[in-house]
């Protein structure tokens, strides 16, 4: 009779060590599973670059114009600066890149890092913290901080290097 039990007791550990791999496996199935359908996706492939889209030349058909490829310049550094306010001065920081088209407009962009940071941290002075609390105000900067370095640039290399400049970053306190 003893024996039985036992027989009986090592039958039941067996049907449940079975059932706790077979709840596993169906654990790893399904999530599998998942993560093959939400990572998956079945979106097309892409048509092959032009050889020259990519070495910064045109590219043809693009809205009619030869255009180069966007490629962006982040400034080394992010800006810090004070900006007065009405109730009390606040410091901003203001991470920044340039759009820039092509790898000739890239390299002078490079080049001239040191007149570009000057001539923004020229424009982020003249601003107020009452005009940064806004995103219009912010606009307003992120444009003439734009003209600006355009400007700079037309005066050093006779042509526009700078297609947009971005705030990557902006915080105020």
């Amino acid at each position: 009779m003893a024996d039985e039990e036992l027989e009986m007791e090592d039958g039941g550990g067996k049907k449940n060590k079975m059932m706790l791999i077979i709840i596993i496996v169906a654990v790893l199935v399904v999530a599998g599973g998942g993560a093959f359908f939400f990572l998956g996706g079945s979106e097309p492939v892409p048509e092959a670059m032009p050889q020259n889209a990519g070495q910064g030349g045109a590219v043809p058909g693009a809205q009619g114009a030869n255009v180069g490829t966007a490629l962006y310049v982040a400034m080394p550094r992010p800006f810090i600066f004070n900006v007065p306010g009405a109730g009390r001065d606040r410091l901003v920081q203001i991470k920044v890149q340039l759009m820039v088209r092509g790898s000739d407009n890239e390299e002078l962009a490079k080049m001239h890092i040191p007149m570009i940071e000057g001539t923004l941290l020229r424009v982020f002075s003249t601003s107020s913290a009452d005009d940064l609390v806004t995103e219009v105000g912010k606009v307003a900067m992120r444009d003439q901080s734009l003209r600006e370095v355009q400007k700079a640039m037309q005066e050093i290399a006779s042509k526009d290097v700078v297609e947009n400049v971005l705030f990557t970053g902006f915080v105020m306190q």
